[in-house]
């Protein structure tokens, strides 16, 4: 398929928006912004990672409500000083977007991040299943 195609059906977000999008939540958990990272996220959002049953054992790896999330990132910002991402591609759906990138361990992750207009209202953490691999994925909050 070509990659000039508009393949983002979402009718508030255009292919140049989510690229944007990623472009920013990359810099946003580069500087460790808090602030800049949550606001691309509605306030009732769930968002599901394997990361969060270490970093908060109650959740059972569900974050639900933007103020949960805040405290999730925060304590995993507070862990990994070193925190870094680099964004390797982003794939593009219906009100969805996946952003592929390496954490600063070099493992690699799949943010499935599914919008509602300009806000993630639901997303999932993803990490690569390969022994071979050297990064560690629990290096990584999100």
């Amino acid at each position: 398929m070509n990659a000039g195609i508009e393949l983002c059906k979402n009718t508030e977000m255009t292919n140049d928006e989510f690229r944007e999008f990623s472009t920013e939540w990359a810099g946003a958990w580069n500087a460790h912004d808090l602030d800049r990272i949550l606001i691309h996220f509605s306030e009732d959002v769930t968002f599901v990672s394997p990361m969060a049953t270490l970093l908060m054992p109650e959740s059972g790896g569900v974050i639900r409500g933007k103020r949960m999330l805040e405290e999730y990132w925060r304590e995993g910002l507070r862990r990994i000083p070193d925190l870094h991402f680099d964004v390797i591609a982003t794939y593009v759906g219906v009100d969805t977007l996946v952003i592929n990138y390496r954490n600063q361990k070099g493992g690699l992750v799949n943010e499935v991040l599914e919008l509602d207009g300009h806000l993630v209202v639901r997303g999932n953490a993803t990490y690569l299943d390969d022994p071979s691999h050297s990064g560690d994925a629990s290096s990584d909050p999100a």
